[in-house]
């Protein structure tokens, strides 16, 4: 007789446990009906552009920038012998010795005062002699073969 009350208590717990069960999911469902998930928002699509690509340097600042640089190597070689090979280099991105160079020394109301106009020739050897270059590259001209053409410096 015990093994059947034990039996029946087992039974009837199990019941128990599956009406619980039966109860629990029937109110989530009661749930879900009632109260319905909000649809979730609709996502856009982006498509990602790559980034605009960054300002490419014009062929004058690219030659400005170059020149800046081979000045500065002539004034500031450490002898002679070096000052004529930079020298020689950078009168190879003229389109010849004898290309004018003009130094603005005063500007007003758009009106330009230079020195005395001088080649490309002779300003390089100034940079040689002085050790100083006192001036930068305020316009240049190109010829059709991307050499320069004109220049004009301004004081530092």
């Amino acid at each position: 007789m015990k093994e059947k009350l034990i039996s029946f208590s087992l039974n009837r717990s199990l019941m128990f446990a599956l009406v619980a069960l039966l109860a629990v999911g029937a109110c989530k469902s009661k749930k879900k009906a009632v109260q319905p998930e909000p649809a979730p928002a609709p996502v856009e699509r982006v498509e990602e552009t790559p980034p605009p690509p960054a300002p490419q340097p014009s062929a004058e600042e690219v030659a400005a920038q170059k020149l800046e640089s081979a000045f500065n190597s002539v004034a500031g070689a450490s002898s002679t012998a070096m000052a004529n090979q930079s020298i020689e280099q950078t009168l190879a991105m003229f389109s010849n010795q004898d290309t004018p160079v003009l130094i603005v020394i005063h500007e007003e109301n758009g009106i330009k005062d230079y020195d005395e106009p001088t080649t490309i020739r002779k300003y390089l050897e100034y940079l040689k002699d002085t050790k100083k270059n006192l001036n930068y590259i305020s316009d240049i001209r190109l010829d059709a073969n991307g050499k320069v053409s004109e220049l004009e410096l301004r004081r530092k």
